[in-house]
């Protein structure tokens, strides 16, 4: 693995019980370098699971203890209920009061302005979707309207997926309902253009949590139903906008040092998915290898890289 720079920030998309992997690649980072990420990264930015990590590590958590906290606390926060399996008829399948009582419990009571004034200082970005005024907001440690937030209440609005959680103060749900689902570009945005760091002394990680597999055989296409065509348009949508925000970050950030690490997953994995929770670590392993071996993802080769002149 190349070295790191003087200024390193992480980026992690969302995925629910997915966040698994990151969890583990992160692990097993820290062991190759003798570092807990708190003392890797000096920003992350999350959306949803990753707004759980990336809060995690401002907060001061080891990739090591939030991989323990998944891999405990998943059937908590995703309990098989009558509720769960008769979903469509609720409002929501999961109550939100299991995965506010873990956050309190390894966040504390840290509001978003004490991570600015921590030290050393981490800055955490959240991503989250506001119903009221249709649009996505990035909750900031420095930013005046945002300092009283609990980092607890940042995290949970981001998490607040539609149909899995319930809406946050009446109008936050997560922040992957818009285009950010890969939170990368506003993170080297935040660091360039907020944080003032010079991009040739920065490195930016961006962590996926496993693309869907496609389907290969479409020869039936056109006998597809509404609920067919439904999972694969908006994996379509998902997928085209996490690879829009490498293309982004690649072309327009030239200096940086910019890499993004993905999987393939052999079969698809619901984001409320606990029985997947061995095979999601085994995933995080191979995502690890990858970022050991920079072995970054083919969405960087995509028509993206180079502007023209």
């Amino acid at each position: 693995m190349k070295p790191f720079r003087q200024n390193v920030a992480i980026a992690i998309d969302g995925g629910g019980i997915k966040g698994v992997i990151v969890a583990r690649a992160l692990s097993i980072l820290e062991e190759h370098l003798g570092q807990a990420a708190p003392e890797i990264f000096c920003l992350a930015a999350g959306t949803s699971t990753g707004s759980v990590i990336s809060a995690g590590i401002a907060a001061g958590l080891s990739g090591a203890d939030m991989h323990a906290l998944y891999m405990e606390l998943g059937p908590t926060i995703f309990p098989k209920t009558f509720r769960s399996r008769l979903w469509p008829f609720f409002r929501y399948r999961y109550p939100q009061g299991p995965l506010k009582q873990a956050l309190y419990a390894h966040l504390g009571e840290l509001t978003m302005g004490d991570l600015w004034e921590r030290s050393p200082r981490i800055n955490a970005v959240i991503t989250i979707f506001d119903l009221l005024e249709n649009r996505t907001r990035f909750i900031k440690p420095y930013k005046p309207e945002y300092t009283d937030w609990p980092l607890v209440t940042a995290v949970l609005a981001s998490s607040a997926v539609p149909t899995y959680f319930p809406i946050v103060q009446g109008r936050y749900v997560d922040g992957g309902v818009g285009s950010y689902a890969n939170p990368v570009y506003v993170a080297a945005y935040e660091l360039l253009f907020y944080l003032g760091w010079d991009p040739a002394e920065t490195t930016l990680i961006s962590l996926g949590t496993g693309r869907v597999p496609v389907a290969h055989d479409v020869t039936h296409a056109n006998r597809w139903w509404a609920w067919e065509w439904l999972p694969r348009v908006l994996g379509a949508f998902m997928d085209s906008a996490n690879d829009q925000q490498v293309h982004l970050v690649d072309t327009f950030f030239q200096k940086l040092d910019f890499r993004r690490f993905q999987i393939d997953l052999h079969k698809p994995i619901s984001m409320d998915d606990v029985s997947a929770l061995p095979v999601l670590s085994a995933y995080g392993e191979e995502l690890a290898r990858l970022i050991l071996n920079d072995i970054t993802d083919r969405a960087m080769e995509f028509g993206a890289g180079r502007p023209i002149p």
